[in-house]
């Protein structure tokens, strides 16, 4: 007869915070200024750090499991780089930049941009100015006259 082992499930490591990080955290979760998306990942991590599974925070807080783990990962990744910055000493300041950073979307793939800024900068000032000065010729849909003419022409009508 043999034996199979049944594998079991693999555990994520659990948050752990230090006074500083979780002072960090709970700052965020509470400034005014913080987008909700950030208040929301804060509060993730001070979920999981209280020994809750990601299956309980996120019923908890209503999300989907995969978002909880997302973020669980992603602290998971950061947490060396803090403790080395505060066995460094770095400020209360350069730590919440950092974990802000971490909480932070990142870029999403998909189709570059059509045009650069450059070019949209140049797109908005040809269409703020008048088209003789550019050099471009009038439509013949376009009425003659200067703009305060057309105002004053829809202005000036009594009946429509």
């Amino acid at each position: 007869m043999t034996t199979t082992a049944l594998s079991s499930p693999t555990v994520s490591p659990r948050v752990q915070l230090t006074a500083r990080q979780q002072a960090c955290l709970e700052q965020i979760a509470r400034r005014q200024t913080s987008p909700q998306r950030l208040v929301r990942r804060a509060k993730i991590l001070l979920a999981l750090e209280t020994g809750a599974t990601e299956c309980h925070v996120a019923r908890r807080m209503h999300l989907n499991r995969g978002t909880v783990r997302t973020w669980h990962q992603r602290w998971l990744a950061l947490a060396p780089k803090l403790e080395q910055i505060e066995a460094d000493g770095g400020s209360d300041k350069v730590l919440i930049t950092m974990i802000v950073e971490a909480l932070t979307d990142h870029p999403r793939p998909g189709t570059p941009a059509t045009f650069t800024a450059e070019q949209i900068v140049q797109i908005v000032a040809v269409a703020c100015e008048d088209p003789v000065d550019s050099g471009r010729p009038v439509s013949h849909w376009t009425p003659h006259g200067s703009s305060s003419s057309i105002n004053s022409t829809f202005i000036s009508r009594k009946h429509w």
